[in-house]
């Protein structure tokens, strides 16, 4: 859920693995702004899904009921989390992953057992190590 840069750039690559991909975005332009960034080419063989991905139907839609992972990488952190807990409690995907962006949010739903990756931490961690190299 989310056709952004991380979005995108997760679902070209997850295609060309062979993965079957669908990705779901609530603004349709955001497939075609992904294709203008060469991302999704005309090789991708994914479905793209318009719709809000914390609507159950919407997850229908996408096929979520026989999903072995979900994403759930928008520019909105409630999105994400509501969307990931729907994925994972509702829906049962095995493999759920959610950005957040909020440390402290990011911490407290990874300890609900939602996998969360917090740009915010993982950006300072990395800066931090490129600074202390010689």
């Amino acid at each position: 859920m989310g056709c952004g840069r991380v979005g995108s750039q997760v679902a070209a690559d997850m295609d060309k693995a062979g993965h079957d991909v669908v990705i779901i975005d609530r603004d349709p332009n955001q497939f075609s702004r992904a294709a203008v960034r060469g991302v999704l080419t005309n090789d991708f063989k994914g479905n793209q899904v318009v719709g809000n991905g914390t609507d159950a139907d919407v997850l229908r839609r996408a096929g979520v009921e026989d999903a072995d992972g979900f994403v759930a990488v928008t520019e909105g952190d409630n999105r994400n989390i509501m969307a990931a807990q729907i994925a994972k409690h509702i829906f049962k995907v095995p493999r759920v992953v959610c950005r957040i962006y909020d440390p402290d949010r990011a911490d407290a739903y990874e300890k609900l057992g939602i996998h969360t990756i917090c740009p915010t931490l993982e950006g300072a961690k990395h800066i931090e190590k490129t600074l202390g190299e010689r």
